[in-house]
């Protein structure tokens, strides 16, 4: 049985892809800050017969991540999947003549040393098992910056840099790099932005394991 890593796993899509994956066989290791909510989400997911387990963790603090993946592939297995999709802070976005240097700091290591630390973490089990995939999820500043946005449009662009790099360096070990953006906000109902609709996606990509920018909707959309 393989096991899905969800980087910052709340009730919405990371609930919805846990759903997903968990219906194809996969255990699922949701990480978070709050323990409480990871609890719950736990054992709502027990109760439709998905297996998981959460394990508590700040992005921004690189080691206690990585040391939450590492408990999690103790626990679970070695992490065949790994989505990385915390929702970035509302201070992160400042206008762009408003950012100070020190505003950075916390974007990047959300979007960037957060990214950096999960991926070194589980790459040694992905080569181990002869295959894996790495899923991004990120705004539509990714693609496409913001001057009222200039930390996410700053980091974004950073994170969306590596995992292209890491597209390219890691298709020759059957590992799989893969961005999905996001325009807007995340809504149930949407016809392209409800959870479960971007859980298939996700599903999807990494199935079919085609190309590394994907966009769930038109980004004025």
């Amino acid at each position: 049985m393989s096991t899905v890593a969800i980087v910052g796993a709340g009730p919405g899509l990371g609930a919805a892809v846990a759903r997903r994956f968990g219906r194809e066989g996969f255990r699922v290791a949701l990480v978070a800050r709050d323990r409480e909510r990871l609890d719950d989400l736990v054992a709502e997911l027990a109760g439709e017969g998905v297996e998981a387990r959460g394990f508590a963790a700040d992005v921004r603090r690189p080691e206690e991540l990585a040391a939450a993946l590492k408990a999690a592939a103790g626990a679970l297995g070695p992490v065949e999947v790994l989505q990385y999709s915390p929702v970035p802070h509302r201070d992160f976005m400042r206008p762009v003549l408003e950012t100070r240097h020190r505003d950075l700091l916390g974007p990047i290591e959300f979007s960037v040393y957060g990214p950096v630390a999960a991926v070194q973490q589980v790459l040694p089990g992905m080569r181990e098992l002869g295959r894996g995939t790495v899923l991004l999820v990120n705004g539509g500043t990714a693609a496409v910056p913001h001057p009222d946005r200039a930390g996410t449009s700053i980091a974004f662009a950073a994170e969306s840099a590596y995992g292209h790099l890491l597209h390219e360096r890691l298709a020759p070990e059957g590992i799989h790099v893969a961005q999905l953006i996001i325009p807007g906000s995340i809504t149930p109902g949407h016809a392209r932005k409800d959870p479960a609709v971007l859980a298939e996606v996700l599903w999807g990509m990494h199935r079919d394991r085609r190309g590394f920018r994907h966009y769930a909707d038109d980004l004025d959309g």
